[in-house]
């Protein structure tokens, strides 16, 4: 006989199942039943807004591999999180969304609090959405909403449920496994593989999806195979490739005239886990270079389909390059030249903003954590700050502000002690600044560089693209970051000349707990973007 159970235990015996055991959330009335005997083995990390909350779930996804499950509070709640849920879609992070719903005898009359279509309000950035019909099904739609969010390619889901669910009886969900890898034909295989051997100058671009992945050791092997040097997709959220190996020759840039003459010369291209490509200012020009044969891996039939050139292949990244390198020669191809180190700058006032990267290159512990939010800063700070290990480095690319601080939290929750540098513009920081006291709260090693140019740089510089001197209200003054992270629980230093910045980072670098460093830098943005920018 199958032993009833409540909905309530069901979910939480199933989450329990697939590790699911740390819940992030900012709790409302809705879900006040579901928390009835919370589970010993739970955790419950408090956000104080929902934004921060589902991006500080994806910051635990991204450090544990695995789903994380979040709790919002109705249709408000869902309201306040999408940007991040709109994140967590792009860069294809599993984030289960559990939001609570008044209960079902109210919904009729349209109660306060009471969702009206639930399951189609975050659509269309979830790959999954759904409030049951019945109170009893709702372990087994968690269960599937688990699944869809951890196949690839991987992301956000989300499930409605009314309060009054909670205490009515529900069955087991019967243990399953998914196996979520797979891989082209053959033939197509052998397409690519002929196309790479008889390549004059082949290229390779990887994107996001290998770290998501696990492809990392495999794109290694095959560029050094095939003497292919590398480039990182435009605005890609994850590194994907050693940024210290010889092949490796930088950024390519979201502009498509840029992009394009980066690949010059390259006969043969392929796309590993990247869109083809991601574009943020209007250009004209050719996708690729003329002549040029473009091949295109990724597990996501609709990024598969909007490609614009060249053939594109479905496949797992992992499946499809072992698959690769059980087919491709050993190609005799000398390495480009290496890439020129930039000189460190001078230490002068204003405080240049590669100065601040250049020391945090020298003082970072080796196995630290990346998180980077800067977008007036970005192309600097990868010029100048090799990631050269997988897991090493996050971003967003889908540049929904508000994301990096939070993701950095998560990230330290799911750590196992390790240093988390969250850098982040002064403008992006207090679209989250609440994620402060979520970690101080937890004591989590995390060291967040504010990179302060009074201002959202990045749109300064978009707008003097477009030949507009001045844009409106693009400035930001008068906060003082410091005295903000205090109030939250955390300890910081401003630094305002470049003789104290050293001093500063190693202590921000040693503190136990969260530490902020507010960096007033120069505010030159202008070359956002450029031709020149690597």
């Amino acid at each position: 006989m199958t032993t009833r159970l409540t909905v309530r235990e069901a979910f939480f015996d199933f989450c329990r199942s697939v590790g699911m055991t740390t819940v992030f959330g900012n709790p409302g009335s809705t879900e006040l039943r579901m928390f009835r005997d919370f589970p010993d083995d739970f955790r419950y990390v408090l956000a104080l807004q929902e934004t921060v909350a589902v991006a500080a779930a994806a910051g635990h996804s991204l450090g544990t591999g695995g789903a994380t499950l979040v709790s919002l509070h109705s249709a408000g709640g869902v309201g306040h999180s999408l940007g991040a849920v709109f994140n967590a879609y792009r860069d294809r992070v599993p984030v289960v969304i559990i939001a609570g719903q008044q209960s079902r005898a109210m919904l009729p009359t349209r109660p306060f609090l009471g969702a009206d279509e639930p399951a189609q309000f975050p659509r269309p950035y979830v790959k999954w959405s759904r409030q049951p019909e019945r109170a009893e099904d709702v372990p087994a739609a968690l269960a599937e909403a688990y699944r869809v969010a951890m196949t690839h390619p991987r992301g956000p889901v989300f499930l409605s449920v009314p309060e009054d669910d909670w205490d009515r009886p529900a069955e087991p969900v019967p243990a399953r496994e998914i196996r979520t890898d797979f891989t082209a034909s053959p033939a197509a295989l052998r397409e690519v593989a002929a196309a790479l051997d008889g390549a004059a100058n082949p290229v390779i671009v990887v994107g996001a999806g290998v770290e998501d992945e696990g492809a990392l050791p495999g794109v290694v092997e095959l560029a050094e195979r095939t003497g292919a040097p590398v480039w990182i997709s435009p605005l890609s959220g994850r590194s994907g490739f050693p940024e210290d190996h010889p092949l490796f020759r930088g950024f390519l840039p979201p502009v498509r005239q840029h992009l394009s003459a980066r690949l010059e010369g390259h006969d043969v291209i392929l796309v590993l886990g990247a869109p083809v490509f991601t574009y943020h200012v209007h250009s004209e020009g050719r996708v690729i270079p003329e002549g040029a044969r473009l091949f295109h891996f990724d597990c996501d039939p609709a990024t598969t389909a909007w490609a614009p050139v060249g053939t594109s292949v479905l496949t797992t990244i992992d499946a499809g390059v072992s698959g690769l390198l059980e087919l491709v020669a050993k190609a005799d191809r000398p390495h480009p030249e290496p890439r020129e180190r930039l000189a460190k700058p001078q230490a002068t006032d204003p405080i240049d903003p590669a100065l601040v990267v250049e020391t945090l290159r020298e003082r970072m512990p080796e196995d630290a954590v990346i998180v980077e939010e800067c977008p007036s800063h970005r192309d600097l700070f990868h010029a100048r700050l090799p990631i050269t290990r997988s897991g090493g480095f996050l971003t967003t690319g889908s540049g929904a502000l508000g994301w990096g601080l939070p993701v950095a939290v998560g990230r330290a929750v799911a750590g196992s002690g390790e240093r988390i540098v969250c850098v982040i513009g002064d403008g992006s920081t207090m679209y989250s600044v609440q994620s402060l006291w979520t970690a101080a709260q937890h004591r989590v090693p995390m060291t967040v560089l504010v990179l302060n140019n009074h201002g959202y740089g990045a749109v300064k510089a978009l707008g003097r693209r477009i030949e507009l001197e001045t844009v409106p209200g693009t400035d930001i003054h008068g906060i003082d970051f410091v005295a903000l992270a205090r109030s939250l629980g955390c300890d910081g230093r401003t630094v305002t000349r470049a003789a104290d910045l050293d001093a500063a980072m190693a202590e921000g670098l040693a503190h136990e707990g969260p530490f902020v460093i507010d960096v007033r830098v120069a505010a030159d943005d202008s070359a956002l973007y450029a031709p020149e920018a690597r």
